[in-house]
């Protein structure tokens, strides 16, 4: 199996939380180098993740001749700017969602990628997890017949406004933070954008979106809603992960089930007859699963499992949603 050499450009918290306790598990992953705004930052990071390299700048990173992909976990307003650079240095790339702050962006990201001869996915962990694979699976099979109707939520806690994610100028807010869960999800499990858009949301003082509900109605005439918020108690990491699918014999619905979630979880499948079928997932590390799968693209030529259509479908609706909030 061959290994790959991974850089990791900044020491955000989604690093410490999840990607980096991630890739120290996945098999094809060598920790090789960290960057991080100062050397002292980087050192430490390299010191407790086994990096075997750190530097204290982005730039020194990415003329690293040893590197062979990045992962971007910068904030949303710099993800364009590293991705192209990256990639513009003939690197492999995993960028967080969401990839860029319009769908005009992702596109240019995505052609960089082609021009360069590298592969670029964006960093939704949990589309690699079996669990939603095995929803999909389950829907594709008809056993809830045609699906008329999808609702989702992400609400959490909200955060001190020094948090990036409460910003205007990091381009924060529930609808690029949480609700690109939400359109995701539905796009995953719809395959499709829909046709018309409605969209109603809650601003704080500071202009983002702290709690946003949409109404998404596709041709066909099926629906799908979701809510997404910053709203909770304050810095207490608490949150609300829900959905559930209708269809034209059932339903699926998300009983043991969190964004990113893994463990054992489950859904419920419930059948217009009465009865049901809990149903029960094993389902490793995501982050892991997600570095896993795009190392294999760059050694055996594996396809991304979120693709670059994906991405951008997804950067579509959240631009119609922001036009519709007036973000």
């Amino acid at each position: 199996m061959k290994k790959i050499k991974w850089g990791v450009l900044g020491t955000a918290f989604i690093c410490e939380r999840s990607t980096l306790p991630g890739m120290l598990q996945a098999d094809n992953c060598v920790m090789y180098a960290i960057a991080g705004r100062s050397m002292e930052k980087a050192e430490s990071f390299r010191e407790k993740y086994g990096f075997e390299k750190a530097y204290g700048s982005y730039e020194e990173l990415l003329e690293d001749p040893e590197v062979e992909a990045v992962y971007i976990p910068l904030p949303n307003t710099l993800h364009y700017e590293w991705t192209i650079k990256a990639l513009n240095r003939k690197l492999h790339v995993l960028c967080e969602k969401p990839m860029a702050p319009t769908a005009a962006q992702v596109r240019e990201m995505f052609q960089a990628a082609r021009d360069n001869n590298v592969f670029l996915m964006e960093a939704f962990a949990y589309q690699h997890s079996p669990y939603i694979s095995a929803i999909k699976s389950d829907i594709d099979s008809g056993i809830i017949g045609d699906i008329r109707y999808i609702e989702s939520a992400y609400i959490t806690s909200d955060y001190d406004k020094s948090n990036i994610r409460m910003r205007r100028d990091s381009l924060g807010g529930c609808t690029y933070d949480l609700g690109v869960y939400n359109t995701s999800l539905i796009l995953r499990m719809l395959g499709e954008e829909p046709e018309t858009i409605k969209a109603v949301s809650s601003f704080s003082k500071e202009g983002i979106d702290t709690y946003t509900s949409v109404l998404m109605e596709y041709a066909d005439g099926k629906k799908a809603a979701f809510s997404c918020g910053m709203v909770l108690e304050t810095n207490l990491d608490r949150h609300i992960d829900r959905f559930e699918i209708q269809g034209t014999k059932g339903s699926v619905i998300g009983t043991g089930f969190e964004f990113n979630g893994d463990g054992d979880l489950s859904y419920t499948v419930r059948y217009f007859d009465g009865t049901e079928e809990v149903k029960v997932v094993s389902t490793p590390q995501n982050y892991r699963l997600e570095v896993e799968q795009l190392g294999r693209c760059i050694a055996e030529g594996e396809t991304p499992a979120v693709s670059e259509d994906f991405s951008i479908m997804n950067a579509n609706m959240i631009d119609r949603i922001l036009k519709e909030i007036g973000y």
